[in-house]
């Protein structure tokens, strides 16, 4: 087990549990070997921080190992994917995801349409999408903020993507936006995640940067003349509300989107929509002639109104009724 603290945040604990490859398949023994070594750091005097502690979860495979064993003050699932429907979810993943609805005493779901699908199993869930650091964000539109060398020299329009490149995007609509623009350049940014970078499309004008720092992406987006969300229309898009969309809006840039539902239900005054592949690459051309700033304001306002901050004084009234419900359901059982 590897216990660390993390810089800058001094609140902040990560525990790192190491299972043996030859015991990975015996799902039992891990929940077991996971709540003992847990335990075991709580036993010692790092444990008086985590008395009461309110547990949440992110990921349903932990459900069998902790939900009801840490004298919890309640329980929380934040559910922000259809995790089920990813590439390589274990096949267990959608059981255990129906027990931890059954015991959290919220939910936070991570768009509209996972909200109603997953209040049919929790009447006390509430769809929250993501938050935005607008302060940093909006670097992308300062005078002073310097566009990195990667891109400074590259032709224009930059059509930029950032975000994780995985089975979540559409790679032959990517190749059709740079063969349609090959005077302009398309620019892909982020770690890739259960996709073979060999099979990424290859052109002249269609640079896969990798990951990048956090503290540089308004720099990067700075250099964009459009914001890029090209995602498929599959199984693991079905359910998701993109984080990218309000760091987008918070640079100030024009979007154009694939008609991924959540996007359509929230945004489609400010995003500009393509229904097919022609229309996505059309309308890239297009935003990047005509940009729309009436559109780029209305989408600087809303991210404004959707701060980390903001989401999270929502987030924690949400919780403190969860514990104070299941406070005064417990004094009345006693």
């Amino acid at each position: 087990m590897c216990v660390r603290d993390v810089a800058d945040y001094p609140n902040i604990l990560v525990v790192q549990n190491k299972i043996p490859a030859t015991r990975w398949s015996d799902g039992a023994w891990v929940d077991q070997e996971r709540r003992r070594l847990l335990q075991t750091l709580l036993a010692e005097p790092v444990g008086r921080n985590f008395a009461s502690p309110v547990q949440w979860f992110y990921d349903p495979m932990a459900v069998s190992a902790f939900a009801g064993q840490m004298n919890e003050a309640a329980i929380v699932y934040d559910c922000m994917d259809q995790l089920s429907q990813f590439h390589f979810a274990p096949p267990e993943l959608a059981k255990r995801e129906r027990e931890l609805l059954a015991v959290a005493d919220v939910v936070f779901a991570g768009g509209p349409k996972i909200w109603r699908e997953k209040r049919r199993f929790n009447s006390n869930c509430f769809s929250f999408g993501c938050g935005v650091e607008v302060a940093h964000f909006r670097a992308a539109r300062a005078a002073d903020t310097v566009i990195p060398s990667g891109v400074r020299s590259l032709p224009h329009p930059i059509y930029g993507y950032i975000g994780v490149v995985d089975e979540r995007l559409d790679y032959k609509l990517i190749g059709q936006l740079a063969e349609s623009n090959p005077k302009g350049s398309v620019v892909m940014i982020g770690p890739h995640s259960k996709v073979d970078p060999r099979m990424l499309p290859r052109r002249n004008n269609l640079h896969w940067l990798g990951p990048r720092d956090y503290s540089v992406l308004p720099a990067y987006a700075k250099s964009f003349d459009v914001c890029l969300m090209p995602f498929a229309m599959n199984e693991a898009t079905q359910y998701i509300n993109p984080t990218k969309a309000l760091e987008y809006m918070a640079t100030g840039s024009p979007i154009v989107s694939t008609a991924v539902e959540d996007v359509v239900l929230q945004f489609s005054q400010i995003i500009v929509i393509a229904e097919t592949s022609a229309d996505f690459v059309s309308e890239c051309s297009r935003v990047a002639r005509e940009p729309n700033p009436a559109a780029s304001w209305r989408g600087l306002e809303l991210a404004r109104k959707n701060s980390w901050e903001t989401v999270v004084r929502q987030l924690e009234h949400h919780v403190e009724d969860a514990i104070n419900r299941r406070s005064s359901v417990e004094i009345s059982a006693a």
